[in-house]
């Protein structure tokens, strides 16, 4: 049985269930408790587990997020909310620094079980500090995995699962959706951390994305289907590590990729993606690469141009027209 869920609902059942489990599991960031978190997401979690685990912080995001790197190497599993990604590059030192290169440093006799999680990517008239996509930036580092997504289920999925992880994981929600709703399964389940997911079967044209993207990449699909050209769309889940064999296969079937990232070009996911393609099954490729991203500026302020700076289905539908030579 599946009932629909609001994907805020749905990180929020996960944390809920995980933290019913597991007592060393507790929620910490600033506005979680009495204000039941910036977006709702963790509302009533105060109520049922008290001040103890769920801890409402100071605006100081490298203090709260190096006492849960002190606490993830001293056996608790804490998650650390960042009210936005955008404020979280106070705190890189302690996730870059600290938490992704515990095990190795310390030889393999520490662990650093921590989920780091809040939105990243634009959410709107929101300007240039706070609207940055922090995915690449994050799975440059090793030691870190990196999880981006909107779909309910999936998330509900992924979130216990980073939780359950030994390693820090860094979680990549969207402010503008969390009101997005999808049916997400009742009981116990758990989705893979490393697995893409094949959103649409095609054969004329590979389309990768991730997070809110997939919604603009729905759209596209859709209207290229009406044109007779079938998309297979393929949303990436985890960023790091990168389930390449989904991308490259589905590669070696349509012989065409576009590649859809919300963040700036240079260095993105999508560089890493379409490098992967031509190294791994450039002899099935009929066309060129071609990537839609979020034009290479901070973003404006003003609504119209923060239409025309973020990939859209219209953008989505040349590029896919482009590769098919049409």
């Amino acid at each position: 049985m599946a009932r629909e869920l609001a994907l805020r609902d749905a990180i929020r059942e996960a944390m809920v269930e995980e933290m019913r489990l597991d007592d060393s599991i507790f929620l910490m960031g600033e506005e979680v408790a009495e204000y039941n978190g910036a977006y709702k997401v963790s509302k009533g979690m105060l109520d049922e587990f008290g001040p103890r685990r769920v801890i409402d912080t100071p605006i100081a995001e490298l203090g709260f997020a190096g006492i849960g790197v002190g606490a993830a190497m001293n056996g608790l599993r804490p998650i650390i909310e960042f009210m936005t990604w955008n404020f979280a590059v106070l705190a890189f030192d302690q996730i870059v620094n600290n938490a992704a290169k515990t095990l190795a440093q310390s030889a393999g006799n520490f662990s650093c079980p921590i989920v780091f999680r809040g939105p990243s990517g634009s959410a709107g008239q929101l300007a240039q500090q706070h609207s940055q996509s922090f995915e690449s930036w994050l799975a440059n580092c090793p030691g870190l995995k990196v999880i981006s997504i909107i779909d309910p289920a999936d998330t509900k999925g992924l979130m216990k699962s980073a939780i359950r992880d030994n390693d820090p994981v860094c979680f990549m929600e969207s402010e503008s959706m969390y009101g997005f709703k999808g049916e997400v399964p009742e009981g116990e389940y758990l989705v893979p951390i490393g697995k893409a997911a094949i959103r649409r079967e095609g054969k004329d044209v590979t389309i990768v994305s991730f997070n809110k993207m997939m919604e603009v990449v729905k759209k596209a699909a859709e209207e290229l289907a009406k044109d007779g050209i079938s998309a297979e769309v393929i949303d990436l889940r985890t960023i790091r590590p990168l389930d390449y064999e989904t991308i490259i296969n589905s590669v070696r079937k349509t012989n065409r990729l576009v590649v859809v990232d919300e963040s700036w070009p240079f260095a993105s996911i999508s560089s890493e993606v379409s490098y992967a393609v031509q190294r791994h099954a450039f002899d099935y490729l009929d066309a060129p690469v071609i990537r839609v991203n979020s034009a290479d500026t901070s973003l404006p302020y003003a609504p119209t141009l923060v239409d025309e700076w973020l990939p859209n289905p219209t953008k989505v539908i040349a590029a896919v027209k482009a590769v098919m030579y049409r």
